[in-house]
């Protein structure tokens, strides 16, 4: 159980934040820049949940929520040895959380449009925050495979990361009714 009692540690002063092994690692590190795109992608997932109206998708999204400080757990813990298994004092992603997300997408796609053409990020409000999400969801993905050239990332938390952005592109086009309100990229319009 995780308990908060103080919010500032005064630790991190110099420039360093403490990892899950108890080692210090410089903020400007491939590591807390994966850890800090994490945490941006779910606040991106907090505000779009405000927007979205059907309480299944609000649903969806806040069990994401919860993988996704999983997942900030799981950078947070250094895996020298290239060992990934959780354990009682170990948290990672799972290849279940993954699997999860790909069984909500190809629920979710059943019911929308086909596509005609790329869709623009955008149509509803909701689905513009949604789209927001998505980018901030590629930008952390785009993080932890920086990390992963450098350091061991857990190879079920990059599908995770992966798998996250396609839900979230398809979410975008449940919020603009089912795909019916997408607006698509007509190429060369503006010529």
């Amino acid at each position: 159980m995780v308990r908060l009692n103080r919010i500032y540690t005064r630790t991190g002063d110099d420039g360093t934040t403490g990892l899950v092994d108890g080692s210090r690692c410089p903020k400007h590190s491939a590591r807390i820049a994966a850890m800090g795109l994490v945490d941006e992608a779910n606040s991106a997932i907090g505000l779009a949940i405000c927007a979205l109206p059907g309480e299944t998708e609000r649903a969806l999204l806040t069990r994401v929520q919860n993988d996704l400080f999983d997942l900030g757990a799981d950078l947070a813990t250094p895996a020298a040895d290239g060992d990934f298994a959780p354990s009682e004092m170990v948290l990672r992603i799972v290849p279940s959380q993954a699997e999860w997300i790909e069984q909500q997408i190809d629920a979710l796609n059943e019911r929308l449009e086909p596509l005609t053409s790329f869709v623009l990020p955008g149509g509803s409000e909701a689905a513009a925050r949604v789209h927001v999400a998505r980018a901030t969801t590629r930008a952390a993905e785009r993080a932890m495979v920086a990390l992963a050239a450098q350091d061991a990332v857990n190879p079920a938390a990059l599908a995770y990361i992966n798998r996250l952005s396609d839900l979230l592109f398809v979410l975008a086009r449940v919020a603009n009714d089912d795909g019916r309100a997408d607006v698509t990229w007509v190429p060369g319009k503006n010529r």
